[in-house]
């Protein structure tokens, strides 16, 4: 196999070893392009097959990004190589995130090509990068790679697919891809690995997810304000624009008030930071991701009609959001605590009854009765944190 004799690998142990660079962040930049058309493909195809579909894309989404946070924790940004196949990954995630719109359509091509070169390539890079330097690695990326070619044969038919067999293909690809760390990426032959064998830097990988919980918040913030600056300043419009913007702080205060900081010291002092990272940010990561995406619907929908009938397409949205977001970080939040926060089972507790009588009370009542829940958890658990101390 043809491999590099350069160390592109992390330096471990210095001061800044584990610092995320800006070329990481310039990386990023794709995903917010891509968490846009997520929301706007969902505001557009509020229906259950159409919530199914971009809860398919988002998970794709997300894996192609947390593989390459993964990829980052190992290989050292700085390095021209490894810099280069950043570049071309960006370029494919824009083809990516364009595609999103018509992935169930004409451009379902388009999707999954994107998808498994950004997959494959990123893991061929790796192996070509881990070859001379990192044997245990190197193994763990030739499970990986047999793990993604598998499933992109999947991802490549379904593209090709006429769009009603394109889901279920799909399905199977996705399901593939996010068994595979679960099952150890076992492959005959090569035997399967360990979280023990995932040596990372989890303070890195920690910082990184966090940074996509912003990029998710930025985007609601963003949707929220574009749409606010279009309308008329009446005063529905004002309060459903301040029960946005409080749901937005709310949830940024739910994440990164208590459950970011502790993980992240948890992870960097972990005896098997590996087991963590796939646990809390492989996968649990998701659920509050998916929570931003879908708040970002509701407050648009909540700006566009504050007043009148609620619908069950706008409730499913508007409680749905915060219900995402709260079992997401509670789960998180447990990995790093001896018990499932209460602050989170009271809060999810309270949206179930919104749930229950929510086609009854307006819109924009609604949206401000499920900010608060989320302002009444951020309070509790830092109010009882603080009582602790």
């Amino acid at each position: 196999m043809i491999a590099t004799r350069t160390n592109h690998l992390r330096k471990r142990g210095g001061h800044e070893s584990g610092r995320v660079t800006y070329v990481e962040l310039f990386f990023d930049l794709v995903f917010v392009f891509a968490v846009t058309q997520l929301s706007h493909g969902l505001l557009h195809h509020l229906t259950p097959l159409g919530a199914l579909e971009t809860g398919l894309l988002m998970m794709a989404v997300w894996w192609v990004w947390i593989y390459t946070s993964w990829i980052t924790n190992w290989l050292d940004p700085e390095r021209m190589p490894v810099r280069l196949m950043l570049f071309a990954l960006m370029a494919a995630g824009l083809v990516l995130s364009a595609s999103i719109p018509a992935a169930f359509a004409a451009r379902g091509a388009s999707f999954a090509i994107a998808f498994v070169f950004m997959q494959v390539g990123r893991s061929l890079f790796m192996l070509w990068a881990l070859k001379h330097h990192d044997a245990g690695n190197f193994r763990n990326f030739l499970r990986i790679t047999v793990w993604l070619s598998v499933s992109g044969v999947f991802w490549i038919a379904g593209g090709f697919a006429d769009p009603h067999a394109r889901l279920g293909l799909w399905a199977i690809a996705v399901a593939i891809e996010y068994a595979s760390p679960a099952a150890g990426m076992w492959v005959p032959g090569l035997g399967r690995s360990t979280t023990a064998d995932w040596q990372i830097d989890g303070g890195h990988l920690a910082e990184r997810c966090a940074l996509f919980v912003i990029i998710a918040l930025g985007e609601s913030v963003l949707v929220t304000g574009a749409t606010f600056a279009d309308m008329a300043w009446t005063t529905d419009a004002v309060a459903a624009f301040a029960v946005a913007l409080t749901g937005s702080i709310a949830m940024w205060t739910v994440y990164f008030n208590v459950g970011a900081e502790r993980a992240s010291r948890q992870i960097a002092h972990s005896d098997d930071p590996g087991r963590l990272a796939r646990s809390g940010y492989t996968y649990l990561h998701i659920l509050i991701v998916a929570g931003i995406i879908v708040s970002a619907v509701a407050d648009e929908l909540v700006l566009s009609h504050p007043v009148g009938h609620t619908e069950p397409k706008a409730l499913a949205a508007i409680v749905g959001a915060p219900a995402l977001y709260l079992l997401g970080t509670a789960l998180f939040k447990r990995l790093t605590a001896p018990n499932v926060p209460l602050s989170h089972l009271a809060g999810l507790g309270l949206l179930a009854v919104l749930a229950i009588v929510g086609l009854s009370i307006p819109p924009l009542a609604l949206s401000a009765a499920t900010s608060f829940c989320l302002v009444v958890v951020g309070f509790w658990e830092w109010a009882s944190l603080k009582r602790r101390r």
